[in-house]
């Protein structure tokens, strides 16, 4: 037994701890029975550089499938590619609106303590995302965000130009090297999606190039009754918002709107600090979603209400045996 993993099972026994505990033993039973697993990726997770551990989940075999926001997908591509001009703010809570300001000024953005630079990150990403727009322009063809990403990746500029982390810890390399399907719900709520709105609105490029949020919902639903028919599918999600609230609806679209018949979530969790009350989806507890037909009673189901960023490593160490 790994020394992370033999410490969290001798010492998390109650509470939230013990959530933990239950969830990554869940996953990983799910995982031994032939299921397979749907991770969905909220907040700012690739800024907080939760790649790390993603990324060798995906190469380990432990996650098939993802949903992440436009802000998870492009920041953890700008984290490979510009990580020595990051600029961290460990005394972010004492920062005035001035100090904030100044950091504007600086062309950094600020997430919470880190801040993202402008031109070396989002700027340098614009500029080779144009040339792919233009060039899917000029054939008439059309593809998903996460498939631009994808191309740009697997082409190999970005390496010769320069990684600045370990690509090893880069989740959606890994996610590129095997061709993992992904949903990005929301897409143009990002950094990117902004940019090629506005291209489309200079007349660079056009929106015919992209695909859409209902066509992602109809690739989840072609991978979920194709994955269905020889495992069931877990559901981890990390956070809430769109992320999870998008691909979860999967199971009751084709129970209630398609008349056909899949199995339900085989798992579910979430780990999230969001308060369980007053309407917030976010924080809906697991019980809830059994009323919409996106679980069964029988279902498996955890939530482990803490910080992700402090939690899931932990449920990777266990997973990955560390």
């Amino acid at each position: 037994m790994g020394t992370v993993r033999q410490f969290i099972v001798h010492h998390y026994r109650h509470f939230n701890a013990a959530a933990l505990i239950d969830a990554a033993r869940g996953w990983e039973t799910h995982l031994e029975q032939g299921g397979k697993m749907l991770l969905t990726v909220a907040g700012a997770m690739s800024t907080a550089e939760m790649g790390i551990v993603i990324a060798q989940l995906i190469r380990r075999g432990k996650v098939h499938a993802l949903s992440v926001t436009g802000a998870n997908l492009e920041e953890d591509v700008f984290n490979l590619v510009a990580h020595d001009a990051y600029v961290r703010v460990p005394h972010y809570r004492e920062l005035s609106a001035e100090d904030d300001a100044q950091l504007l000024a600086r062309h950094l953005n600020r997430v919470t303590d880190t801040c993202i630079p402008e031109e070396e990150a989002m700027r340098k990403i614009e500029r080779h995302m144009l040339e792919l727009w233009h060039d899917a322009h000029a054939k008439g063809e059309r593809y998903f965000p996460h498939e631009y990403f994808y191309k740009l990746l697997l082409s190999g500029k970005l390496e010769q130009e320069g990684y600045q982390i370990d690509p090893k810890d880069s989740w959606l390399l890994a996610a590129a090297e095997r061709n993992l399907p992904i949903v990005v719900p929301g897409w143009e709520d990002s950094t990117l999606g902004n940019m090629f709105a506005a291209a489309c609105v200079r007349g660079e490029t056009t929106p015919a190039v992209m695909k859409t949020g209902p066509e992602y919902m109809m690739e989840l639903i072609a991978w979920y009754e194709r994955t269905d028919r020889e495992s069931s599918i877990g559901f981890f999600q990390i956070g809430g918002g769109i992320a999870g609230d998008f691909p979860i609806c999967v199971v009751p679209l084709i129970h209630q709107d398609l008349q056909r018949e899949v199995r339900s979530w085989g798992y579910f969790c979430q780990i999230s600090d969001s308060t369980t009350s007053y309407g917030s989806y976010s924080g809906a507890p697991p019980n809830e979603k059994i009323t919409w037909g996106k679980l069964l009673p029988t279902t498996p189901r955890f939530i482990v209400e803490s910080d992700a960023t402090i939690v899931f490593p932990l449920v990777a160490a266990y997973l990955l045996d560390q």
